[in-house]
């Protein structure tokens, strides 16, 4: 059996991982951030620049994504771009990586530390749905 622990660790073995310091620098070329965490974790405070699709519909709704929502090749769109996925700490981003590595995403990165690293090297923050 294998605990939640040690599947996270599995996920980020097994994905491209960058820093908080390489998201923000990706952010500045208009990089697309989904934050996987769930809606009420999200409102306590996001990068301004993240769209939140919880990991558990994550893969359902990515064609939703305001950058390809309408198109018919919405996935091919979004998969043309480099991906950076976020959570509390990096396990769930880890593993709604390794998902979209699935799909055929090639471009998908987990940020390490995550939303907790960001916040602690007081990165910027915004609260509310925005």
């Amino acid at each position: 059996m294998i605990d939640a622990m040690k599947l996270c660790q599995m996920a980020k073995n097994n994905v491209n991982e960058v820093t908080t310091e390489q998201l923000q620098q990706a952010l500045r070329d208009g990089a697309r951030v989904i934050d996987v965490r769930e809606p009420a974790e999200y409102t306590q405070g996001h990068i301004r620049e993240a769209v939140n699709m919880p990991r558990g519909v994550l893969e359902m709704q990515l064609n939703q994504h305001p950058d390809v929502a309408g198109y018919d090749d919405a996935l091919q769109r979004i998969a043309d771009k480099p991906l950076y996925l976020i959570c509390k700490t990096g396990g769930r981003s880890a593993l709604a990586a390794e998902s979209l590595e699935r799909m055929g995403f090639d471009k998908v990165y987990s940020v390490t530390g995550g939303m907790s690293a960001w916040a602690e090297e007081k990165r910027p923050v915004v609260a509310g749905e925005s």
